[in-house]
């Protein structure tokens, strides 16, 4: 663990206004090394009990391979990867035997005992790392409106409000392979925040908004602070939300 920072981190779930919950989240950390952390959201989506069952082989699959992790000689850019093919791979398995077409997303980040970070991601849901309230970098969604964001056809604050918003490139248990995109980050420091949450979270705010709350609140009011947030700012019609929030405080 760098002798600079503090773990401070928390996990929100909330059915919004839907009649099952079908995100999953978990925070795990591991059992040998103190310091290195797995934070995973998944979005599941088919049918009654199909999403569900989905989300939660992602965080079966999850749970397995952060067991098996050595921090020490695996490459967890790797071992990510790994958890979004496995984790497709057993919701393509239940989907022959069920009537449902259980699909999820998968939201992803993995912190080393020396600070180094890395995250994967499949679908819409995201992850964002802040810097105070600072937005560094975040995941870009593998969607049909991000598709027509890159090509400059629309605006970030278009698509969120485009018809077509919920409509994914893909994304687990479908008949192609997942798409995954990973990044790196070398070193965590003090002032730090890495979020990884569901669209049913960041439909919602701007990363300035998003940003503001998460450097002025801890991991635990912040992730209450935007499930609320988020909830009367759907009027009625919320999606299921989930998120994880990593926040790096210093020792100080």
């Amino acid at each position: 663990m760098s002798k600079g920072y503090r773990i401070n981190a928390s996990t929100g779930i909330h059915k919004g206004d839907r009649d099952y919950q079908q995100d999953q989240v978990i925070l795990l950390t591991h059992a040998r090394v103190s310091g290195c952390v797995l934070g995973v959201v998944a979005d599941g989506m088919g049918g009654r009990s199909g999403g569900r069952k989905a989300s939660d082989q992602v965080m079966m699959t999850a749970r397995q391979l952060f067991e098996r992790y050595a921090p020490e000689t695996d490459d967890a850019t790797s071992a990510l990867v790994q958890l979004v093919q496995e984790a497709h791979t057993v919701i393509r398995l239940t989907a022959i035997s069920a009537e449902q077409e259980p699909h999820s997303t998968i939201a992803a980040f993995l912190i080393n005992a020396g600070g180094d970070c890395h995250w994967a991601h499949s679908g819409d849901s995201r992850i964002y790392h802040y810097h105070g309230d600072k937005l560094v970098k975040r995941t870009s969604d593998h969607s049909y409106v991000q598709t027509l964001v890159d090509r400059g056809e629309l605006t970030e604050e278009q698509a969120n409000v485009h018809p077509k918003s919920n409509i994914l490139m893909g994304c687990l248990g479908t008949e192609q392979d997942p798409p995954v995109s990973t990044h790196f980050i070398p070193k965590l420091r003090a002032g730090d925040v890495l979020m990884a949450c569901s669209d049913g979270v960041w439909h919602y705010f701007n990363s300035e908004e998003m940003g503001s709350a998460l450097a002025a609140l801890s991991a635990r009011e912040a992730t209450e602070f935007l499930i609320e947030k988020a909830r009367s700012r759907a009027h009625g019609g919320g999606d299921n939300l989930s998120l994880v929030v990593v926040k790096l405080e210093p020792l100080d």
